[in-house]
């Protein structure tokens, strides 16, 4: 349980930094400050997915509450209007914790009152519960006004006073009423048991969200309030509202909450082990999963990411794997296998259901491993035997003949790629036409990367009996490796380039060279791989993960704040990366063996994340952080690959916790002996 008191709900500057999130294994999330305050566009009680995982909506946005005590009228909500916080309820916000849901405990006029929200999994359904504590001495009335505040826009988007908007309030049978304010956008049922419905039709205007205006896009946005529910609390000790794309009585919200309570006691008692974070990270990890079609994906962020193929396959071993969650593995492998086209993967599926986008050329490979991952947790090589070898053999193909943007194995062996105005690898920052950090030629991770697939494909054909195929991964792994160790290592510096393009190699410090340590499969022999970890640790690690170029670097930048332009800017030019941490831990351990001293180090690598998880996304773990002490938590408040490289880390590398035989192996795989050729040179 995550909690805080009045010295965190009493001062909003530190309670707006504080987020909480629930999740309906659709894409659709509610989400907001500890203190109900909302600071970005994001925020709302619920932001349906009406094409699940995608087509995200923000319908409700919030809840406006007040507590009528005797004639004293008490508004427990809190607002950022120009100028002023109104109303200020968060006077009276005397604790907030997560219990396994948002539950928030209100003094006021006497009175003490508790607010919970959660959402329904499997369906755009949020319930607000509020149960009375305790009663005024004296003897007087109470009542709770509860006015809904909708939005109905993409969640991109803001809304704004207009006459197009249907006012009318359609009261669908006794406790049940629905708007529809624009045609073509869901109905929006609410299920309660008030005493009585008021239809109002006001405009609240001007809301201001803070982070918003930071991140220099428009902040101002207005609400409309079709209705107002009353209830008398001088007889019953709890009442509802249920928001919802489908009708939902009130009276469900018992079932609903013990089915939701339920679920998530079953998630933390499967945890691979006895321990704090990890448990915490399991949880965390659940919020990601969603459904897309027949099969399921996962969310690379909230609040404002899709499904993303690079985010996937790198948060599948975690999210999936460590957890236990082989069946969710094999939908995600599958749903993916359908949309491989051109031997790549699909970087993003678009919001509102366009083709996917295949501008990358990591996440392919990173597909890859993601099986080789699935084979060595669970055994089940059959599976891939049956579902994903074919489609592994066309890939490689397709990358020794070209496939889109430049992306063809050159006569080196290794993986080339580029094309102006096209960014290819996780470093994928573009505004306008710049491409930030283009990474043209051969980047470092990629030849990895690559190297890496190539002998998981050589391991394959091996147990499936192509012996054509393993000597044809065999004997291009082996071209990649001697290739890699003359071109990429940097004598000078004691690592690796970044990058190798035919030109001056270029040799900014950043972590990307700590993947060709961390995988399975690494080309490097153990004296440079130790090399490399000790260069990373020395110049990019933080608390919070590795920085993304070394401040020894002229175009370092400390902090990622300002416009679009100045933040995308900064995206890879310094600023940490909380996922990085799960790779360093692995490279760390591999490179420095599972001695005693070495595990336990990897172990402390992740103790910083235990008051992450309090400070930020709550129960969450953030996309980025400033590259500068104290490295303020930035970006998505809630990132999976971040979630998924700290729940791996810690479940193989600080646990090394094995489900099967092969997994055993799979956390031991040390370098493949370099071709002597390569030695020599």
């Amino acid at each position: 349980m995550i909690e805080f008191g009045e010295n965190i709900t009493a001062d909003p500057d530190a309670a707006a930094s504080r987020e909480w999130l629930e999740t309906n294994g659709l894409g659709g999330f509610a989400c907001s400050t500890i203190i109900g305050m909302n600071t970005r566009r994001y925020h709302a009680l619920l932001t349906a997915a009406t094409h699940p995982p995608v087509g995200r909506m923000v319908l409700l946005s919030k809840i406006e509450e007040t507590l009528i005590v005797g004639d004293e009228r008490l508004e427990l909500g809190t607002n950022q209007y120009p100028g002023a916080a109104h109303p200020q309820g968060y006077r009276f916000l005397k604790r907030f914790r997560l219990d396994p849901f948002p539950v928030f405990t209100y003094r006021a006029g006497g009175v003490e009152l508790e607010k919970s929200v959660f959402m329904a999994q499997g369906e755009n359904t949020v319930v607000v519960e509020y149960r009375l504590l305790s009663k005024p001495k004296r003897k007087v009335d109470v009542s709770l006004e509860l006015r809904p505040l909708i939005a109905f826009r993409d969640y991109h988007s803001l809304t704004h006073e207009n006459a197009a908007l249907n006012r009318d309030v359609r009261e669908d049978a006794a406790g049940m009423c629905s708007v529809e304010p624009y045609n073509g956008l869901p109905r929006l049922y609410f299920g309660h048991d008030a005493d009585a419905l008021t239809r109002s039709g006001d405009w609240y205007r001007n809301f201001q969200y803070a982070i918003e205006r930071e991140r220099g896009l428009d902040c101002a946005e207005d609400l409309f309030q079709p209705f107002v529910l009353t209830y008398n609390l001088g007889s019953r000790k709890s009442v509802v509202v249920i928001a919802s794309t489908e009708p939902r009585a009130a009276s469900t919200s018992t079932q609903l909450r013990k089915k939701e309570t339920a679920r998530r006691r079953a998630l933390s008692a499967s945890s691979p082990v006895k321990d704090e974070l990890v448990e915490q990270l399991l949880i965390a990890a659940d919020q990601y999963i969603v459904a897309r079609g027949e099969h399921r994906s996962i969310i690379a962020g909230y609040p404002w990411f899709a499904d993303w193929g690079r985010d996937t396959m790198i948060s599948l071993p975690g999210i999936a794997l460590a957890t236990g969650r082989f069946d969710v593995a094999r939908d995600i492998l599958l749903e993916f296998a359908r949309h491989v086209d051109q031997g790549m993967l699909p970087n993003r599926f678009p919001d509102a259901g366009e083709a996917p986008e295949y501008n990358t050329v990591d996440a392919t490979l990173w597909f890859i491993e993601a099986a080789r991952a699935y084979v060595a947790y669970t055994g089940d090589a059959e599976f891939v035997r049956k579902n994903l070898y074919e489609v592994f053999s066309d890939i490689i193909a397709w990358h020794v003949r070209g496939t889109r943007y430049g992306i063809k194995v050159d006569p080196s062996g290794l993986l080339a790629a580029g094309e102006p105005g096209v960014q290819l690898t996780w470093m994928d920052a573009k505004v306008g036409d710049w491409v930030v950090t283009p990474r043209y030629g051969k980047p470092v991770e990629i030849q990895a990367l690559w190297y890496n697939a190539l002998r998981t494909l050589e391991e394959f054909a091996a147990r499936f009996g192509d012996q054509a195929g393993q000597r044809r991964y065999a004997n291009m792994a082996t071209v990649a490796q001697w290739s890699f160790n003359r071109l990429f290592w940097n004598e000078k510096k004691n690592c690796l380039y970044d990058v190798v393009n035919g030109g001056p190699p270029d040799a900014s410090v950043r972590p990307n060279q700590i993947f060709a340590v961390s995988l399975h499969h690494t080309m490097l022999q153990p004296d440079r791989a130790r090399r490399v970890v000790e260069v990373v640790e020395r110049d990019l690690l933080t608390p919070l993960g590795l920085r993304s170029l070394s401040p020894e670097d002229p175009k370092y930048i400390g902090r990622y704040e300002g416009d679009a332009r100045a933040r995308d800017g900064a995206y890879h030019q310094g600023t940490v990366w909380p996922w990085l941490m799960g790779p360093f831990v692995s490279a760390y351990v591999k490179a420095h063996g599972r001695s005693a001293a070495a595990v336990a180090r990897a172990g402390d690598l992740l103790q910083p994340f235990r008051e992450h998880l309090r400070a930020a996304g709550l129960g969450q773990v953030s996309e980025i952080a400033d590259a500068d002490p104290p490295h303020t938590p930035r970006g998505c408040f809630a990132q999976a690959w971040s979630v998924a490289e700290l729940l791996r880390a810690a479940v193989e590398d600080v646990y090394a916790k094995t489900t099967s035989p092969a997994k055993a192996a799979a956390s031991t795989a040390t370098a493949s002996p370099a071709p002597a050729s390569a030695a020599r040179r």
